[in-house]
């Protein structure tokens, strides 16, 4: 039997005391990944304890391991070894095939549940995971209850650092057991997913019809996903008209004048002041996009972000936007300026980017253009929007800026109440 072999080779991999690979803890951004090895010191040590001399050889033997669910990445769902400092997780023994049952779709369904009440970014559902849920409710409909009260205990048992890592075991476990695949769960509560070919060498099997017409269903139902209704759009679009509508000089009265209906620009130098007024410091509340684009609303973010020591964020995100504005004969040497400052080893500014981000970045950067930074720009700006931009809003720099530009216009009001009413007395 394989399985039985490949257990030993984990259970020798994970003994640090007989020479296993280190177990640690790495820092993150803002947190702590527990339990995990690089990807790199599995290859070496498959190598150092098989006698394996190519690292072609011990990449193959780890992807294959992983397929089985052995030990899987933490920052995506794709069970193969790379010899790289991608992080990688052992799986619990209790999760190993050898030791667990065949899984049936009213465990899946109690594992989508809890994944649903965490509510966390990292633990949202796929598209394909979302569907399998809606599926299963239907299947499911006179025990949901039940179902919903086991996931709910299960959540509730486990602490925070407990449960952090057997999310991660437990997702990976259904990733073998319930792969994406283009045939997905049916109503039928008895039907399998199918089995996940993990040895590469093996032919193809040829669709038949049946699994056409499934794989046709399923983009129907992908599609059918992206899809909204009417109504939703109509009020989207209202309240986008609503926030916005007072910033619009073609519908709202303007101070001093409406510029689209005069020869006055007052207005538009107005906007592109430095100085802005209480009007463009509250557009800056709607979100980091509207800050970024004003030139004041970035030098307020920017100080901001300085007294947080985390301003390379923005500068690279700047950096960025002004590379895909570049002369074409200049970017290439521009783009290796802020690798060389951002990103490389030792960098003055380094950056913290997730291991997806930095592949595609320096694979891209072997032909660079304008658009090489694409995936780290946005993996930064996801990075500003959630955490620094909220706490930018409650900061004293916004506050203050946002009272002070009140305080400014209940003076200029009160000052003309004040006038009006000096003028009527004088006629009167």
């Amino acid at each position: 039997m394989v399985i039985k072999p490949i257990e030993d080779i984990i259970m020798r991999m994970q003994d640090e005391k007989a020479g296993g690979v280190a177990i640690r803890t790495v820092k993150s951004f803002l947190s702590k990944i527990p339990s995990v090895v690089s990807g790199a010191d599995i290859v070496q040590w498959l190598m150092k304890n098989l006698s394996i001399e190519d690292p072609a050889e011990a990449i193959h033997l780890g992807s294959l391991i992983a397929a089985q669910g052995y030990l899987f990445p933490i920052s995506d769902h794709v069970l193969t070894l790379k010899d790289d400092g991608t992080l990688y997780r052992f799986q619990a023994p209790y999760f190993w095939p050898s030791n667990c049952w065949e899984p049936e779709n009213t465990d899946y369904a109690i594992y989508l549940c809890k994944r649903t009440m965490q509510n966390k970014a990292r633990l949202e559902l796929a598209d394909y995971e979302a569907e399998n849920l809606a599926r299963l409710q239907r299947a499911f409909a006179r025990k949901w209850e039940f179902i919903f009260m086991q996931a709910e205990a299960q959540v509730k048992k486990k602490d925070k650092a407990e449960r952090k890592i057997l999310d991660s075991q437990e997702r990976a476990f259904w990733d073998v057991h319930r792969p994406v695949s283009v045939y997905g769960l049916t109503d039928d509560a008895q039907t399998r997913s199918p089995v996940h070919q993990s040895i590469p060498s093996q032919p193809a099997k040829k669709p038949t019809k049946e699994d056409v017409q499934k794989e046709i269903s399923f983009l129907n139902i992908q599609l059918d996903r992206h899809c909204m209704k009417m109504s939703k759009v109509a009020d989207s679009l209202m309240s986008y008209t609503e926030q916005f509508m007072v910033y619009d000089p073609l519908t709202s009265t303007t101070e001093p004048s409406n510029p689209w209906i005069s020869d006055d620009t007052t207005f538009w130098d107005l906007e592109a002041s430095r100085d802005p007024s209480q009007h463009r410091v509250k557009k800056w509340g709607f979100s980091l996009e509207e800050a970024l684009k004003d030139p004041a609303g970035r030098d307020a973010f920017l100080k901001f972000l300085e007294s947080e020591f985390s301003s390379e964020n923005l500068r690279f995100w700047l950096a960025v936007q002004d590379l895909k504005r570049r002369p074409l004969e200049n970017v290439a040497a521009r783009a290796q300026e802020i690798w060389q400052e951002f990103l490389a080893e030792g960098a003055p500014s380094s950056i913290n980017l997730d291991s997806h981000s930095y592949e595609r970045t320096s694979y891209n950067l072997k032909d660079p253009g304008r658009y090489s930074y694409e995936d780290a720009q946005e993996h930064i700006f996801k990075l500003m929007k959630s955490d620094s931009y909220a706490r930018f809003l409650r900061s004293n720099i916004y506050q203050d800026l946002l009272q002070a530009r009140k305080k400014l216009v209940s003076s200029t009001v009160t000052k003309s109440i004040q006038s009006y009413l000096h003028r009527f007395k004088s006629v009167k």
